[in-house]
């Protein structure tokens, strides 16, 4: 195993920069004031393997099937991965023939699509235990020969049958791959290819709210945020907490976005951008339960959303304390002069510096109006989908 260097990097850390990326796309999850590692630990301990740019569920058998079709190819690293784009293609056409028209990635762009499926899921495949490899697409790739060439023809012993489980790419308990994979297919799970999932959510996400919402099948909850779902007091203890904060953290923070817009807004000049801000403002202040805030514990809340692949920065704690500091003391949080307002751009500036919209007119007269503008909902969004695809399997 040791002459097999696949692993030359931090694959977490690839993975992070590769969401951090695609988020920068997606104009309701911009991170203007850099709550994005704050968000995102909450997320991961809630649904981890999600990201809010997965469609269907069915992906997650979708790219290791695709992928099993490349294995014992002596093809080199770059001809894989061109075989390997070239069946993604030919699945998103598979999927429109199987009458599939919402969640198909790449159904517009064809051979011209920049972002793969595989790179959308495969972090997930890897915190599912689907994908046992723990390297990237492209290591892979590089490593397919050597991996063919590596596994043992006889497990007779211990050693040898080690040593194969650790040379698998995907888990040995993967469903059989569709005969019609390429040609007609469709995202519905079948009961078997279900199981599979759950099975895969409760043995290696086991204290996870999404592996207890698969499992207990508590799935066709069509709120808008987890801590609305009608179950909700039925959840885990260590899960309805973070839920707790999640809803206060999300809560509290949304007026800080709101109001890092009608700063910009303001500076621009645009009217009716000026009114659309006063009034959501306006109208998240009304509906603030201060009480509820007033008792928020944020030692409490930190300790509970601490996460091994996820590192708060003390300039965003201090920057979620003095908002909440000046929330909670009756402090006027509006208008261009408040401690509040200096506090939005002063957090903005440090983070992006020359780029800052408050500090650089070009930047700034070439923001569109909208920025992180909608609350936080830790990519709960995406969790219903799957759990929703689990349900409706047949």
């Amino acid at each position: 195993m040791s002459s097999l260097a696949w692993i030359d990097f931090d694959e977490a850390e690839r993975q992070r920069a590769q969401r951090i990326m695609a988020l920068f796309q997606e104009r309701e999850t911009r991170d203007e004031l850099g709550l994005g590692g704050i968000r995102d630990s909450i997320a991961d301990h809630l649904f981890p393997g999600t990201s809010t740019i997965q469609t269907r569920l069915r992906y997650m058998l979708f790219i290791p099937w695709l992928f099993q079709m490349l294995e014992g190819s002596s093809a080199g690293a770059d001809q894989l991965a061109s075989e390997a784009r070239a069946l993604e293609n030919r699945l998103a056409n598979a999927l429109k023939v199987g009458g599939e028209s919402n969640g198909i990635i790449g159904r517009d762009a064809g051979a011209d699509l920049q972002r793969l499926p595989s790179s959308v899921y495969w972090a997930g495949l890897g915190t599912w235990g689907i994908r046992l490899f723990p390297g990237s697409t492209d290591n892979l790739f590089s490593s397919m020969r050597h991996l063919q060439r590596a596994r043992p023809r006889v497990r007779e012993s211990e050693d040898s049958a080690s040593e194969a489980q650790a040379l698998q790419i995907w888990t040995p308990t993967l469903p059989a791959r569709p005969a019609d994979l390429l040609d007609n297919t469709r995202f519905k799970l079948s009961l078997d290819e279900a199981q599979f999932i759950i099975d895969r959510l409760v043995a290696h996400q086991p204290h996870s709210l999404l592996a207890f919402l698969a499992r207990s099948g508590s799935s066709q909850a069509e709120c808008d945020n987890i801590w609305e779902h009608p179950h909700v007091a039925d959840f885990p203890d260590d899960a309805r907490t973070l839920v707790a904060h999640g809803a206060i953290f999300s809560s509290v923070m949304h007026g800080a976005s709101l109001l890092y817009n009608l700063l910009l807004s303001r500076l621009r000049g645009r009217a009716e951008w000026i009114e659309k801000y006063e009034v959501r403002f306006a109208d998240w202040q009304a509906s603030l339960d201060m009480t509820a805030i007033r008792a928020w514990s944020l030692g409490a809340f930190w300790a509970a959303i601490d996460h091994p692949a996820h590192s708060i920065r003390p300039a965003a704690k201090r920057f979620v304390a003095e908002w909440l500091g000046l929330l909670t003391s009756g402090s006027a949080i509006d208008g261009a002069l408040t401690p509040a307002a200096r506090l939005v751009q002063d957090r903005e500036r440090r983070l992006k510096t020359s780029q800052s919209r408050f500090a650089n007119r070009a930047v700034r007269d070439r923001w569109t109006g909208a920025s992180g503008v909608e609350p936080l909902t830790f990519r709960w969004a995406q969790a219903k989908s799957h759990l929703r695809d689990l349900a409706s399997a047949e």
